[in-house]
């Protein structure tokens, strides 16, 4: 293709590569854009289901499919002799824990497990923190989550030497083996104002859509560049071409 004094006369390998890569670029633009969407729709859910109404946890196991970060209520006492620590939490950039304490449901065999939030690691991880929790009878709120079973795990889960026990990831039914009573599959998340919490500020993202849209343009602004330099590179002026005449 000839215009003016300029000849874009690209090779068949460059073109394929340039091709190549420039769709892999673009690829993951779009990725990242699908994300973002992907968690505007998460904060949404998130807001939606904290100001809406308490729904009450019963022992019916199939009664929870599906829902996320609705307000739930239980009533119920602490199993205080068994206490889970979930490793790898970090907090405002410090290493910690999430205190898991199951909580055995009123008239029933069945518990579910209550997040009381964030703990940090002091003195080494051969020093557990102190996680007393009175064993009476009471009523609490907190939202509602699903548990993850695709969780990165920095180790393989070692096995229980004791109470409480710290695991790399919330797999109820394994859980609930090691406690010999059934586990509801959630995890309740104790609102901030419960008693005996620790740090208790829950948020359904580690990072914003914001962060996906900036790769976003990254990807595409690297695409972008691609597409210039291969035009560029590609581009020679036409021999015996009189731009004074022109």
């Amino acid at each position: 293709m000839r215009i003016g004094g300029l000849e874009f006369r690209p090779g068949r390998w460059p073109s394929l590569v340039t091709l190549l890569l420039l769709g892999l670029l673009l690829s993951l633009g779009f990725w990242q854009l699908d994300r973002a969407r992907e968690k505007r729709a998460l904060l949404a859910e998130f807001a939606q289901g904290r100001d809406g109404a308490i729904i009450q946890i019963e022992a019916d196991l199939r009664s929870f499919d599906g829902l996320q970060y609705e307000r739930a209520g239980a009533i119920g006492h602490y199993d205080t002799a068994h206490q889970f620590l979930l490793d790898n939490r970090t907090y405002n950039g410090k290493a910690g824990y999430h205190v898991l304490t199951p909580f055995m449901l009123r008239d029933s065999g069945a518990g579910v497990l209550v997040n009381r939030g964030w703990v940090p690691i002091r003195g080494g991880r051969d020093r557990l923190p102190e996680l007393a929790v009175g064993s009476e009878h009471r009523r609490l709120t907190g939202l509602i989550k699903q548990p993850s079973g695709k969780t990165f795990m920095l180790g393989e889960e070692e096995a229980r030497k004791g109470w409480p026990y710290r695991i790399q990831r919330i797999e109820t039914e394994r859980l609930a083996r090691e406690l010999g009573y059934p586990l509801l599959p959630i995890v309740l998340l104790l609102d901030p104002d419960e008693e005996d919490g620790f740090v208790r500020d829950w948020h359904p993202l580690v990072f914003g859509p914001e962060r996906n849209v900036g790769y976003a343009v990254q990807w595409f602004g690297l695409a972008l560049a691609l597409l210039v330099i291969y035009i560029v590179v590609n581009t020679k002026k036409t021999d015996g071409y009189d731009d004074k005449k022109h």
